[in-house]
């Protein structure tokens, strides 16, 4: 026989399906949703039924509704009538600080109508504004690791009184090695409490950091893991490091390119490429961790409103951003992580609009693509157009089979025309941000013949919230 909750998530449905409290919904209406999305659609009666969950969602499918209007329904059903100040009722963990700015500005959006308060810390800027509100007493709070600690360490934030604790963008955190100050966090946090898991992909790390922290989760996942929206058109250009920024200026000074959103690996790199763009007087401005927090929120200010038609950003930098109707993601340097493929392409093609992804590929990044290929199970198409195409041409197809990923073979790295050169595998040696041994991209290959070593992962991946 099945539960309510089984009938409910077997139908299409509204948001007043969900039985949500009536202040709720009319956030949600003035906000101008109707359907639910498929992530809001499975969490949302989990989430008010008092389960555990792990979701596994892309970016951009309205998963931060999925857990805040069941969290807001919750809350303002039970409000807090003890003395003094507002407890922290709900924790929200995320690896960023626009993450964190987006995710409480939702929650201030849709909990308009009530009478609940949040609150949201993150580093990069004066605690003393952060100190008040949390002094002031909230019910939610939404906070980057970094800072976070560090007010606990103050006593200026007490967990004990937790009741729903959301851990956001969970596979990003791994990456920039936030897993232990999670752990600290979860430290201090009430043994009984609701814990939400979202993660856009899902790597073995990250299913046993679930499997530590929940009891009895409900697994929600709603497209196949780590496959990029299917809105987004994608394609590669073979081009070499020296010719990128060309073919960059080739293809803006076409009509197809409204606005774009181009990824480098180095926040060198993003200052590198805004110069050179301003040299050839497209307007553009660069957001990463060594800016200040006003500093990006005004150039993602002046490209949400057009003022700005190239942003350049880091994959930190970048994570959580939303931009309507972003027409193409540009893939500058191609991104030593695989998943950061797929979260960076899925800055377009949000909420069911179309969009573009571009890829430069040049001949020492081969490896990343065909990891890129592996991850998301498919050959990227390559561009049609051959301005600066490499000479190396497109070399062999990757063998998607995860299995061959040692092999020369399976790389599109290898020319017909060069000696074959298989990655060695090297375990000596420490990854750049100091932790012993090396990074899986690292182990995997070392420079052959034509190829330098690829880049490695920047320290900027570490704590750049702080």
């Amino acid at each position: 026989m099945q539960t309510q909750t089984e009938q409910l998530l077997e139908k299409k449905m509204s948001f007043e399906s969900f039985g949500l409290r009536p202040e709720i919904l009319r956030a949600v209406a003035e906000k101008k949703y109707t359907i639910p999305t498929p992530i809001q659609e499975k969490a949302i009666p989990l989430v008010l039924a008092g389960k555990d969950l792990v979701g596994c969602a892309q970016t951009g499918t309205g998963k931060t509704a999925a857990f805040a209007l069941p969290i807001l329904h919750r809350l303002q059903g039970t409000p807090w009538k003890g003395a003094g100040r507002r407890p922290i009722r709900v924790l929200v963990l995320t690896p960023t600080r626009e993450l964190a700015s987006q995710i409480a500005e939702s929650f201030g959006a849709y909990g308009k109508h009530t009478t609940l308060k949040h609150a949201t810390v993150f580093g990069g800027v004066n605690q003393g504004p952060q100190a008040q509100a949390l002094r002031r007493g909230i019910d939610i709070l939404v906070a980057t690791p970094g800072r976070l600690l560090d007010l606990m360490s103050q006593g200026l934030v007490q967990l004990r009184t937790v009741e729903t604790f959301v851990l956001d963008e969970a596979d990003r955190m791994l990456d920039m090695g936030f897993i232990h100050d999670i752990r600290r966090v979860i430290d201090q946090l009430p043994a009984k409490r609701q814990t939400l898991f979202f993660s856009a992909t899902m790597p073995r790390e990250i299913q046993g950091l679930a499997d530590t922290i929940l009891r009895d989760p409900v697994r929600v996942a709603v497209t196949p893991v780590a496959t990029p929206a299917e809105a987004v058109e994608q394609r590669v250009h073979y081009v070499e490091k020296s010719e990128k920024i060309k073919l960059l200026k080739h293809l803006l000074d076409g009509p197809a390119i409204k606005n774009a959103l181009v990824f480098t690996r180095t926040k060198h790199g993003a200052d590198a490429v805004t110069r050179q763009l301003e040299r050839y007087q497209v307007r553009a401005e660069a957001i990463h961790g060594n800016k200040s927090q006003n500093a990006r929120e005004k150039a993602l200010a002046s490209f949400k409103r057009g003022a700005t038609r190239v942003l350049v950003a880091t994959d930190i930098a970048a994570r959580g951003l939303d931009i309507v109707d972003l027409s193409h993601v540009v893939n500058f340097d191609l991104p030593n992580e695989p998943e950061s493929y797929v979260h960076r392409i899925g800055r377009t093609g949000r909420a069911g609009a179309s969009g573009i992804a571009l890829s430069f590929c040049s001949f020492d990044e081969r490896p990343f693509l065909a990891d890129i290929e592996r991850l998301i199970r498919k050959h990227l198409p390559v561009a049609e157009d051959s301005t600066y195409r490499s000479g190396y041409g497109a070399g062999t197809p990757t063998d998607l089979d995860p299995r061959h990923a040692h092999g020369a073979g399976a790389l599109s790295q290898v020319h017909p025309g060069m000696p074959g050169h298989q990655g060695k595998h090297d375990a000596s040696g420490t990854r750049p941000d100091g932790r012993p041994g090396r990074s899986r991209r690292e182990s995997k290959w070392t420079p052959g013949f034509g190829a330098s070593k690829p880049a490695a992962r920047h320290s900027e991946h570490r704590r750049a919230e702080w």
